[in-house]
Formats: structure tokens, sequence, C-alpha cells
């Protein structure tokens, strides 16, 4: 069956740096989009950073970027999400989103998620 798997969350002071990874299983990891997503307490589901396939083309949202990078290793069907000069408002729940195409249709599918706290 089809598993994201993320790792790598934990509590970090302000300034510091967290590597999230996302570990898949159960399609073909390398035609699929790969995008990390955050969600604070009371706020909605945000997209941080997606890689698409063969890793051709990354995008942020403006809040990370210069901060976060977004990286995919396709012989480990892993997607990973390093963060550094974290800040408070960095703290939230990570998940791993895939999308891409299976059985004729579209498909997405969503890990778990893993808790980030930056502490000020």
């Amino acid at each position: 069956q089809v598993r994201l798997v993320e790792s790598g969350g934990g509590l970090v002071q302000s300034g510091g740096s967290l590597r999230l990874s996302c570990a898949a299983s159960g399609f073909s990891f390398s035609s699929f989009v790969m995008s990390w997503y955050r969600q604070a307490p009371g706020k909605e589901r945000e997209l941080v950073a997606g890689v698409t396939s063969a890793g051709g083309t990354t995008n942020y949202a403006d809040s990370v970027k210069g901060r976060f990078t977004i990286s995919r290793d396709d012989a480990k069907n892993t997607v990973y999400l390093q963060m550094n000069s974290l800040k408070a408002e960095d703290t939230a729940v990570y998940y791993c989103n895939a999308r891409g195409r299976r059985f004729g249709g579209a498909v997405t599918y969503w890990g778990q998620g893993t808790q980030v706290t930056v502490s000020s």
C-alpha cells in the first residue's frame, strides 16, 4: 500500500536548523510531484515547498525562500526539507504530499505529519 513516512521533526531554538525526511513507498515515486505542507494551530494548511519529478523545478512559499531547501533522491524514494534559520512562526505540523497519476487518474497522498516546534 501507499506510505509516506515523515521524520526529523522536533524542538529547536530560533535560528537553528532541522532536516525533514519523507520516505515513500507503494507508488512510482520518481514520476510524482513531491511537496511539503505545514499547518499551524488555528491556521489552514499551506504549501511550503514543492519539487517536480526528476527535480527539475522547485517552488517555495515566500515566507521560507532563502531559508528552506527541498530536494529529492529518487533512488531512495525520499524527499527532504532542509530548514535553516528557523523562526517561531515556522512552528507547525509538517506534512509530506505526493501528487501524480495512477489508475488513469490524478491521485494525492499525504503523510501523517511531523511536529516542528521553534522556541524563541
